[in-house]
C-alpha cells in the first residue's frame, strides 16, 4: 500500500469505507423496503457520498460509480449480488437506452469530431485570428465568450458545446484559465434559455405550468403564466448580470482567484487536455472560413430545424413559442452535428487541402477527446437513476412543504428546487417533478388565508419562476449535472475545477436572488425593484471584494 501514490490511496481508503455504508444499513435492516413510494433520509445517501466524495477528492468517475452502487445496494437490500449486477445490468443500460441521453451522446461525439477536424485543418486557429483582432485583452477575450453565449439563446446544449470549443483556443491565447472559460459558458448557457421567450425549454415549461394548473379555478393561459414569472427567474437573470461584471472588472474571489494568477503567469492548474492532437494547428489562408462555415450551418440548421420540426407537429396558426415547443429537438440537435460534422470534413480535405487520412484520424481524435465526458454523464444518468427509485426528490419535497406560510413559498421552493437539483443533477427533472406540486401550493394557499389580487399573484408567478431559476443554481453546483459536465468538457477545464470554481459565484447570486427576489415577491413586492436594486449591487460586487490577477488586464 505505500507504494500507491496518497491520492489514490485515500480514494481506495474512503472507497472501502462509503462501500461499506450501505452493507451496514442493509443488516441494521435500514434500507429495506426503502423506494419512492416510502422515501426517507437513506434516498439521500447515494448523491451526497458520491458529490461528497467527488468534491473533496477530485475523483469524479470512481466518485459516482460508488454513489450508483450504493444506491443499488439500497434498492436490493435482501441481494448483494443483484445489486452489483444491476448497476451494468439495469442504471447502465437504461441510462443509454434513453432516447434523449442518447442523442445528447450522439450530439456530443459528432460535434467533438467537428471540432477535431477544425483543430486539425487550422480553422479554430482562424477564429482565434479574427478574435484576436476585435479584442486582444482579457476583459475583450471574457466579454466576447459572454456576448456570444448570449446569442445562441436558444439551446443550452448547443450553446455550450458550441462556446466551449469555439472559444478555448481565443481564451489560452489570452491565458484566461480553463476554469473561468466554464465558468462563462456554464453560466450563461441555462439561465440565457430558460428565460428566453423562444428555445427549447419554452414548450417544456408551458406544458408542465398548464399540467399543474387544471382544476385551479380562474388559471388557465400557461404560456401567460411563464411570461409574467420572468421577471421572478431572479436566479437565472442574476446569474447573466454577474458574469457580464466578473468579466468587466476582471476581478475574482474563491477558488478561482487563485487558478487565474496561475494561468496568468502561463500554468494553468485546471486545464485539461484530452489529447494532445486536438492542439489547433496553424492558421492558413481560408482558415476562418473553414471554421464559420461548420459552425455557423450548425447553429442555422438548429435554429431551422426546430422551426420546421414544430411546424409539422403544432397545429396550424400555431404561435412561434408553440411551434418550438413541439419540436423534436433531440434529432435537430443530431442532424445539425452531423451536417457540421461533414461539413467541416469536406472543407478541410478541399479547401484545407487536408488528405483524407488526416482528416479520418481528427475526427476520430475529436471523438476520443469526448469520451471522459460520456462515461460522465453516463454515471451521472445512472445516479439519477437510482435517486428516482429511492424516491429523494418526493423526500425532500414532504420534508419542507408543511406548515408554509404563504409568504415564504417561493423561497422554500427555490431552495428545494435547488436542493434537488444539486442531489439528482437535472433541471429539467427538478422541473417536471417539482411544477405540479409547487402550482398549486402557490395557488391555493396564499387564497385560504385570505390572501388575493395583486399579492396572491405575486407569489404565484414567483414560484413559477423559483422552480426555474432554483433548477438552475442546483445545476450550477452540482458535479453530477449534464449541463456542468458537458461546460467543463467543452472548456476543456478539470471538472472538479470547474465545480468548485463555480459554486462560490452561484452562492452568492443565489444568496441575492432569495434577498432581492423571493423573500420580497413573498410580500407582492415588484420584482423590478429587487431586480434594479440586485442587479446594480451584483455588477459592483466583483469590483469591490474581487482581486485581480498580477499584472495590467
Amino acid at each position: 500500500m505505500s507504494s500507491i501514490r496518497p491520492r489514490v490511496r485515500r480514494f481506495l481508503l474512503a472507497g472501502i469505507t462509503l462501500f461499506s455504508v450501505p452493507l451496514v444499513l442493509h443488516a441494521a435492516g435500514v434500507g429495506a423496503g426503502a423506494g419512492a413510494d416510502a422515501p426517507s433520509w437513506v434516498s439521500l445517501l447515494p448523491p451526497l457520498l458520491a458529490i461528497g466524495l467527488a468534491i473533496v477528492l477530485r475523483e469524479v468517475i470512481g466518485s459516482l460509480l460508488l454513489g450508483v452502487l450504493v444506491g443499488s445496494f439500497l434498492i436490493h437490500p435482501a441481494d448483494p449480488f443483484a445489486a452489483l449486477v444491476a448497476v451494468p445490468g439495469d442504471f447502465f443500460l437504461n441510462a443509454l437506452a434513453d432516447g434523449s441521453h442518447a442523442a445528447i451522446v450522439l450530439f456530443s461525439l459528432m460535434l467533438g469530431a467537428m471540432v477535431g477536424v477544425l483543430a486539425k485543418s487550422g480553422g479554430m486557429a482562424g477564429i482565434v485570428r479574427a478574435l484576436k483582432a476585435m479584442s486582444s485583452s482579457r476583459r475583450g477575450g471574457m466579454l466576447m465568450t459572454w456576448l456570444i453565449g448570449l446569442i445562441i439563446f436558444f439551446d443550452d446544449y448547443a450553446n455550450t458545446l458550441l462556446v466551449g470549443n469555439t472559444m478555448r483556443p481565443y481564451t489560452d491565447r489570452l491565458r484566461i484559465s480553463r476554469a473561468k472559460l466554464a465558468y462563462l459558458v456554464d453560466s450563461t448557457s441555462a439561465p440565457i434559455t430558460s428565460i428566453a421567450v423562444i428555445s427549447t425549454w419554452v414548450g417544456f415549461e408551458i406544458g408542465l405550468i398548464q399540467e399543474a394548473a387544471r382544476g385551479l379555478d380562474g388559471l388557465s393561459d400557461a404560456y401567460l403564466v411563464f411570461l409574467q414569472s420572468i421577471p421572478y427567474t431572479a436566479y437565472s437573470i442574476f446569474a447573466l448580470v454577474f458574469v457580464g461584471a466578473i468579466a468587466w472588472w476582471q476581478r475574482d474571489f474563491g477558488p478561482m482567484t487563485a487558478v487565474e494568477r496561475s494561468a496568468r503567469s502561463g500554468r494553468d492548474p485546471s486545464r485539461q487536455d484530452s489529447d494532445a492532437s486536438m492542439e489547433p494547428a496553424e492558421a492558413g489562408r481560408h482558415a476562418i472560413l473553414l471554421a464559420l462555415v461548420p459552425v455557423g450551418l450548425v447553429i442555422v440548421s438548429v435554429f431551422a430545424g426546430l422551426y420546421l420540426s414544430g411546424a409539422s407537429e403544432a397545429r396550424e396558426g400555431a404561435a412561434l413559442f408553440e411551434i418550438l415547443g413541439a419540436a423534436d429537438s433531440s434529432l435537430v440537435l443530431l442532424v445539425a452535428s452531423f451536417f457540421g460534422m461533414v461539413s467541416a470534413a469536406l472543407l478541410a480535405a478541399t479547401v484545407g487541402r487536408i488528405n483524407v487520412a488526416d482528416v479520418s484520424n481528427s475526427l476520430i481524435d475529436g471523438i476520443k477527446a469526448m469520451m471522459p465526458a460520456m462515461v460522465i454523464l453516463l454515471l451521472a444518468w445512472s445516479l439519477g437513476d437510482a435517486c428516482s427509485r429511492l424516491g429523494t426528490a418526493r423526500f425532500v419535497i414532504e420534508a419542507v412543504s408543511g406548515g408554509l406560510a404563504p409568504s415564504m413559498i417561493p423561497m422554500v421552493v427555490f431552495l428545494v428546487a435547488g436542493v434537488i437539483a444539486f442531489s439528482t443533477g437535472t433541471s429539467w427533472g427538478v422541473m417536471a417533478i417539482l411544477t405540479p406540486i409547487a402550482v398549486p401550493l402557490a395557488w391555493e394557499i396564499p387564497r385560504a388565508a385570505g390572501m388575493f389580487g395583486a399579492t396572491a399573484d405575486a407569489i404565484l408567478f414567483a414560484t413559477v419562476g423559483a422552480v426555474l431559476a432554483g433548477a438552475t443554481f442546483g445545476d450550477h453546483c452540482s458535479p453530477i449535472s449534464d449541463t456542468t459536465i458537458l461546460s467543463s468538457m467543452a472548456s476543456g477545464c478539470n471538472h472538479i475545477d470547474h465545480v468548485r470554481t463555480q459554486i462560490p459565484y452561484a452562492l452568492l447570486v443565489a444568496a441575492a436572488s432569495i434577498l432581492f427576489g423571493y423573500l420580497p415577491s413573498g410580500f407582492g413586492v415588484t420584482p423590478w425593484l429587487g431586480l434594479a436594486a440586485g442587479g446594480a449591487l451584483l455588477v459592483m460586487l466583483p469590483r469591490w471584494i474581487g482581486s485581480r490577477p498580477d499584472g495590467p488586464g
